[in-house]
Parts: C-alpha cells; structure tokens; sequence
C-alpha cells in the first residue's frame, strides 16, 4: 500500500466541501467546555478579572488569609454568547502562598540563585488536582464502554498565574509553582493590579519577570504562530507576555459613555483601554483567539504525557527491546503472563513462608509441652514431699495431742485424790488428836498408779497443825 496517495480531479460537485459547516453546526449544537485555573494570592483580584473577563458576575466567596492549606474551589457555569453554549469551570485557589510551609524538605525544594526554597504545601494541592482531572479522564478512556461524547472534561486548559505588582523580581513561591506546573497546564502569567505602578517600572517589571522564567527553565504558555490567520497578531502577543491587567465591574461615565474603569482621586483607569492596561489583549488572546487552541494543547501535550507515563508505569510500550512495534494485546498478554508468574512466585512464597511459620510453631509448642511437662513433675514431686512432711507433722501432733489427754487426766485424777486426802487428814487430826509443831512440815509422797505410762510420783506439802 502506497504511502502517498495520488491526487485526483473531480469533473462535478460532490459535497463534502460542506464538512466545516457539518462541524461548526455538531459543535454549536453539543457546546463547548472551557476549565480556568486561577493561581494567585487572596486578595489580588483573581475573582474581579474573571468578572471582568466574561462580563458577568460569579459566585464568589471572601476568603480570609489565615486558611490552614490550599483549597481548590471549583465552580461551573452554564453561559450563552448568541447561539453558542459555553460550559465554563473556574477553580479559584483558596489560601494559596497565605501559609507557605517554610521547613525544608530536601524531597520537594528547588534551588533558584543558589538558594533552596520550599513550596510543597502551597503548590502541591494544586498538582493533585490537575493530576486527578487527568486521572478522570483516563479511566474514562480507559472504559470498554466509553462516552466520552457526552462526558464533562474537567482538564484545565487554562492556568491565570497571577503575579503581584511588587515591581522588583518573582518571589521564590511564584517560580518554584511555575516550575511545577509548567508541564502539566499552559501558564499564561499575568502581573495584577497594574494601576499600582508606573510604565517605566511595569515595563522593566515585564522584562525581569521573562528574564527569570527563562534562567530557571520555566515555560509558559506561547500563543501559537503556525496558522497563518493568527500568526501575526500571536506573534506580537507573546512579546507583550506577561500581560498587565486591571479588573473592575464597576461602570464611570467617561465622555457620555459607560465604561467598566477604576476611579482614583487622581483619574481614572478604564479596563477596556489597552493605554492603560493589557486586559483588552488577554482577553483577545485567551478566549477570542486561541481557546481552541488551548483546548488542543491540553489534550495533545498535557494529558498526552500523563497518559504515556501512566501507561508507562503500568508496563504498557510501543516497542520491544529490539525498538519493534509491539501491539497493545501483545503487551496484554505479556503483562498478564509476568503478573500470572508473579502471582505464582508469590504464591509460592506464601506457602514455604507458611509451612516455615507453621514449622517454628510446632517447634514453640513442643518446646511449651517439653518445659510444662517438666514443671509438672516438678510441682508433682513438691506436692508429694510437701504432703510426706504434713503426713509427719500431723503424726507427731496427734502423739502430742495424746500425751497432752493423757497428763491433764493424770492431773485431774491427782487433784481429786489431793482433795480427798486433806478432808481424810483433817478428820483423822480431830480423831486423833495429833500435836504437831507448827514449824514441822511434813512431806507426804503419795504414789499412784497410772494407766500403761508407768507410774507418777506427786509430792505435796501439808501443814499439820
């Protein structure tokens, strides 16, 4: 098959020269979507430019500049310029450069002049959500069944980077954020508030702000000069980057005519007046001009590289490693045998590393039986000496409870026998009248006889009158 085609004449009309109509007519009928990123400190009149810009008035919301981190807060309007349909989203960064996270991080700092700063907290919320609209749209690529005819593309296409009219140089936050996102939305940076300085120093402001972009490898957004239908006025556009802008919904009567300006004690500056500022010329260029553009760029480069690192990181090549063209099935099926021989490997390890675990187990419990058993018959002899010693004990106590009975029926029998000798003493004394001495003691040695211990020999004292 030839790659050139050969080139014919048609002797007759045959219509197709009607496809640009076709396309403009299923175009304006299914609408446009359009997705603005406003990146920008609070406070420095993001929300007014986007009033000013589509001369309408959003939904807007004060937010204060004490927030803890980067908010994202999306806003999607339905808009109508006679019979075209507009779905615009603007994504207003709340807190944004209000609480930059000053601890260094050698993972997220970047190095400009030979200093290293760290934005990670303020930009990084932003990267995500860019990277989470890719994301959607891949998975809905990625879908068997796809409707990406009637889906809400969510992609930025546009990134505002609002810069602050300090008349000097970037600060470090503007440059580290640019860096991050030049890769993954066009940046079309803007210098806000430009009614707060001169000519002279906005003109050598613009010129400082695209001397360090380019030192530090930053790229922004350049209108396109391919086309000749717009490379001209594009050309001349990207000298004029970044452009300096006034915003303002406010109407002043200026020679019997409204016009949208901003009212000083010392003039007025109209909005609409490219002698006063470039809102005019952004205008132009972002929505007159070159939206298409943006739309194609977005698609064709941003989410283009996204998807090939996606695919990349999930296996998926163009070629071998012999640089051969390699079919997606191809790389299907040999993806799904590296996963299937991978989940085999696993698989595998799992078992060994299980039948080992279940192997130490036993080895645990036969130790724990081994040294139970051990404790047991340790215990075992305790109990049976500790019984041996009570069976003892309780032997010798009841010989002492018995030699105990024995001696207390002794004395009882003794005393009772004491008791009956004195009454007989004292009646053989009134009987016989004995005449002994006071000072005579007599030891009377009464002997009795016990039981089977013998016998006992009781000595008593006995005063003889």
């Amino acid at each position: 098959m030839e790659k050139n085609a050969r080139p014919l004449s048609l002797s007759g009309h045959v219509g197709f020269d009607s496809l640009p109509d076709q396309l403009v007519n299923k175009s304006t009928n299914q609408g446009f979507c359009f997705n603005i990123l406003c990146i920008g400190e609070t406070g420095i009149g993001k929300s007014t430019l986007m009033d000013t810009l589509f001369n309408t008035n959003f939904e807007n919301f004060e937010s204060s500049h004490f927030e803890p981190k980067v908010k994202l807060r999306a806003q999607t309007y339905d808009l109508q310029e006679s019979n075209v349909q507009l779905k615009l989203t603007v994504v207003n960064t709340v807190g944004f450069g209000d609480q930059m996270n000053k601890q260094e991080r050698q993972d997220y700092s970047i190095v400009i002049f030979g200093v290293k700063y760290c934005a990670f907290h303020s930009y990084q919320q932003i990267v995500d959500y860019i990277d989470t609209q890719f994301e959607s749209y891949l998975q809905e690529e990625l879908k068997i069944k796809r409707s990406l005819h009637n889906y809400h593309d969510s992609r930025i296409h546009a990134c505002l980077y609002f810069i602050a009219p300090s008349g000097h140089s970037l600060k470090s936050l503007d440059l580290v954020t640019m860096k991050k996102l030049d890769s993954k939305v066009n940046i079309i940076p803007v210098i806000a508030k430009a009614d707060t300085i001169s000519k002279s120093e906005l003109h050598k402001f613009k010129i400082k702000i695209m001397s360090e972009l380019v030192s530090n490898g930053v790229q922004i957004y350049q209108f396109p000069v391919d086309d000749e239908t717009v490379a001209k006025i594009n050309t001349t556009m990207n000298g004029h980057l970044p452009f300096a802008v006034v915003g303002s919904t406010e109407e002043v009567n200026i020679g019997n005519k409204m016009v949208k300006a901003r009212q000083y004690p010392w003039g007025v500056v109209q909005v609409e007046n490219e002698n006063h500022c470039d809102f005019v010329k952004l205008r132009e260029m972002l929505i007159c001009v070159n939206m298409e553009d943006l739309r194609e760029q977005t698609h064709t480069r941003h989410y283009e590289l996204y998807r090939r690192c996606k695919l990349e990181e999930m296996g998926f090549k163009d070629t071998d490693s012999e640089s051969k063209p390699v079919s997606l099935q191809q790389t299907y099926e040999l993806k799904r045998q590296e996963f299937l021989g991978e989940l085999q490997r696993r698989e595998e390890e799992m078992k060994q590393a299980f039948v080992q675990r279940v192997k130490e187990k036993e080895a645990e419990l036969k130790d724990a039986e081994r040294d139970l058993h051990t404790r047991y018959e340790q215990l075992k002899r305790m109990h049976t000496e500790e019984k041996s010693e009570l069976e003892e004990k309780r032997r010798m106590l009841e010989e002492e409870m018995g030699f105990f009975i024995k001696r207390k029926a002794a004395a009882e029998l003794l005393q009772a026998q004491s008791l009956n000798v004195s009454t007989t003493n004292k009646k053989d004394k009134d009987r016989k009248k004995l005449s002994w001495s006071d000072s005579e003691w007599q030891q009377v040695i009464f002997i009795f006889p016990l039981l089977s211990s013998g016998q006992a020999v009781v000595s008593v004292k006995v005063i003889v009158p």
